[in-house]
């Protein structure tokens, strides 16, 4: 069995081959052995662990997408002035950086201690280590605002800082994997999950599985936090979105996809050549500026050291999750110049400009992205949110009722 299909199995993560090689050179030259099919057979789960180690994505900071801590306080405090307490859940944690977050926000709000619990898992036995010491680098420490270094924070070295004891003891911090999660003792037993940034990292089946056990750890009222990129797995898979701007917030959707087809089909929509025109002028100061029509640009002359565009959409997925918005939307752009009818990269860009607030492009993005492909199911979840925010309710009714078809016709086939 080779290295990538044991990580796989192990963490459920699409482990290139590269890293899983690259990840067994370095544990190799650690361990003293010669020959990588010796090192595999004699794999204890310990080194297991130390392997894991070096392929796990721990990147993460201290009030990351802020919106989705605001939007768990105000649930909190409601949920509290009724007289319940909150049980929250952060998986994977990476350094405790997520839940430090949640609980530093809540002490912010005026919460009592006795309102809420917190509890946070990672995959990573070296992460949960650093999480408990709680001490922070300057990486951490990105947020625009980092007023609450000072409240919350002791400067120990350099630059590094680390969390009073008394939000180090609010957090309990514990190794484990989702996949393998004990949803039959915990079931329903969370109010609030946090669960942002993972998905990207797995295959449909697994994240189907993923989906499932954070659906039985999930109280039947309780709210789920996703990555942006996340949302329109969730939504295939049993979750509706909330209304919490930039919050990527989720709950429990108990009405099936069938119970929404209530729109005539709509005529087919031949995919031209070229983007056709936008009804609202773009604003002057964009996130990203818009394309021009593929028919207005010559296709250049592909250069044998150039990324492949399927490269480039794959770079700006991961520029975009670490916050680097104008270079996502670059790498973007520059897969358009080689594919003009590329429906996925205006649908990155839509993504990309509703976190820069830039709304409107965002909404012409996606348009564009349906029209050169009308079953695009995470552009119609999108734009019906969208509308349903705006208050467009008959649009997104419309919307909803294509995805939906979409969704099902998938479904038939699987």
């Amino acid at each position: 069995m080779t290295a990538q299909t044991l990580l796989r199995r192990a963490t459920g993560l699409s482990v290139s081959k590269a890293v899983a090689e690259r990840a067994v050179s370095q544990r190799m030259e650690q361990t003293g052995f010669a020959d990588s099919e010796a090192y595999l057979q004699a794999l204890t789960p310990a080194e297991m662990t130390q392997l894991i180690e070096l392929v796990v994505v721990p990147e993460s900071w201290l009030f990351r997408d802020p919106q989705a801590f605001y939007a768990t306080v105000e649930l909190v405090q409601e949920r509290w002035a009724r007289g319940r307490a909150t049980r929250i859940l952060s998986i994977p944690c990476a350094g405790g950086e997520e839940p430090y977050s949640m609980a530093m926000a809540l002490r912010d709000g005026a919460v009592p201690k006795q309102a809420f619990s917190i509890d946070a898992y990672d995959l990573s036995p070296g992460c949960i280590e650093r999480a408990q010491a709680g001490i922070y680098g300057r990486n951490a420490f990105r947020a625009q605002d980092v007023a609450f270094r000072e409240r919350y924070f002791t400067h120990v070295a350099d630059d590094s800082y680390r969390i009073i004891d008394a939000l180090r003891e609010q957090v309990t911090f514990r190794q484990g994997n989702l996949l393998q999660f004990d949803t039959a003792t915990y079931s329903r037993h969370y109010d609030v999950i946090f669960c942002r940034n993972l998905l990207i990292y797995f295959d449909k089946p697994t994240t189907r599985a993923a989906i499932h056990n954070l659906s039985a750890l999930l109280a039947d009222d309780g709210m789920l936090l996703a990555g942006y990129a996340e949302v329109p797995s969730f939504c295939q898979n049993g979750f509706a979105p909330l209304q919490f701007r930039q919050a990527f917030a989720l709950k429990k959707d108990s009405t099936p996809p069938a119970a929404v087809i209530q729109v005539a089909a709509l005529p087919p929509v031949r995919a031209l050549r070229s983007v056709p025109p936008t009804r609202r002028p773009a604003p002057a100061r964009a996130a990203a500026p818009a394309a021009p029509p593929a028919a207005a640009r010559p296709r250049p002359v592909p250069v044998q050291t150039a990324p492949a565009p399927a490269d480039l959409l794959a770079e700006a997925r991961v520029l975009a999750d670490r916050g680097l918005l104008r270079e996502a939307g670059e790498k973007c752009h520059a897969h358009l110049a080689r594919v003009p009818e590329a429906a996925e990269a205006y649908f990155m860009l839509g993504i990309i400009n509703e976190l820069a607030g830039k709304m409107d492009l965002a909404d012409d993005y996606w348009r564009r992205c349906i029209y050169l492909q009308p079953d695009h199911y995470e552009a119609l979840c999108h734009l019906s949110l969208l509308a349903e925010r705006n208050g467009n309710h008959t649009a997104a009714a419309t919307l909803k009722a294509r995805a939906a078809r979409i969704y099902q016709r998938r479904q038939a086939s699987n």
